[in-house]
């Protein structure tokens, strides 16, 4: 998944967001800092919301069933993915993937899994912690390659 495959799924549900919280366009354009014209515009499809947008949008609902269900239960983590890609940074420990992952690949006690909705993947250490999120396998592989 691209930024731009995010932003346009995103998007694609701004409307079904804002009715399964029971809010109003007038509200809902308040808490994302938008205007509410510009909020009419994306919702009738006439215009896109941009990356800031989208990633306030997951992150303020990111308990919402619709934003759940699209992006596997972990809308974070996709946006997690999509802005530390090429970075490396530290992440807190996981529940281990119980529900919305699958297990690709393992060595010594690492997990590469696989996001069952979104696609993109993580390496987990013995403990949960995510070590590295992307839409790139050989990516993941690399890197633990590169610490075992």
């Amino acid at each position: 998944m691209t930024r731009d495959e995010f932003i346009a799924e995103v998007n694609n549900k701004l409307k079904l967001v804002r009715t399964e919280y029971g809010l109003t366009q007038d509200k809902m354009a308040v808490i994302l800092g938008i205007s509410k014209k510009t909020l009419v515009e994306s919702e009738k499809g006439r215009r896109s919301i941009g990356w800031t947008e989208a990633v306030a949008l997951v992150t303020i609902f990111q308990s919402s069933t619709i934003l759940q269900n699209s992006f596997g239960g972990d809308p974070v983590g996709v946006v997690a993915a999509l802005a530390f890609e090429d970075v490396e940074v530290t992440y807190p420990s996981t529940m281990g993937g119980r529900v919305w992952w699958k297990e690709i690949d393992g060595l010594g006690g690492y997990r590469i899994q696989q996001n069952i909705i979104s696609g993109h993947y993580r390496l987990l250490d013995a403990q949960d912690h995510r070590l590295i999120s992307s839409f790139h396998l050989s990516e993941v592989k690399d890197y633990l390659d590169s610490i075992s």
